[in-house]
């Protein structure tokens, strides 16, 4: 079965995303965005998304609410990136969590951004069960972010 991954729409891709990544890369974080770069698994070129970055009981974590996408695999295949804000960047490397210990993540990433990314977790709520949370985990890669050593 192919990875799970819901693509953006026009205005997602075109204006949203391009809106949020301007404001980020000139220092205004929106609730929270940074801009991810991480290095393109085949071409070895940085590529960019704005992402959210969850704060869960002193951690920091980066959520794929669409699934799969392009930045997944790519962090994935690199195991390192940057999340920029303005002229800071912070190198990371990032340690993908396995489905039960998504519960917590998932349920405080959608208790602060359910409004904006609550579409793409089929029903899934802050308020669902831990066994709902954990059916759906599968389909939402999350990952710790972590100092380089």
């Amino acid at each position: 079965m192919p990875p799970h991954y819901r693509a953006p729409g026009w205005f997602t891709r075109n204006v949203f995303n391009r809106a949020v990544a301007f404001l980020t890369r000139h220092g205004v974080s929106i609730v929270g965005s940074r801009v991810l770069a991480v290095r393109g698994r085949t071409s070895g070129a940085w590529r960019t998304t704005p992402v959210n970055v969850l704060n869960h009981q002193g951690r920091r974590y980066l959520v794929s609410p669409r699934g799969e996408g392009q930045w997944v695999r790519n962090l994935r295949a690199a195991g390192t990136g940057e999340l920029r804000v303005g002229r800071r960047t912070e190198a990371f490397r990032g340690r993908e969590l396995l489905d039960e210990q998504k519960v917590p993540v998932l349920r405080a990433y959608l208790k602060r951004w359910k409004f904006e990314v609550g579409m793409f977790f089929d029903g899934v709520g802050p308020d669902s069960s831990d066994a709902e949370i954990l059916a759906i985990g599968g389909k939402h890669p999350a990952f710790e972010v972590l100092p380089i050593h």
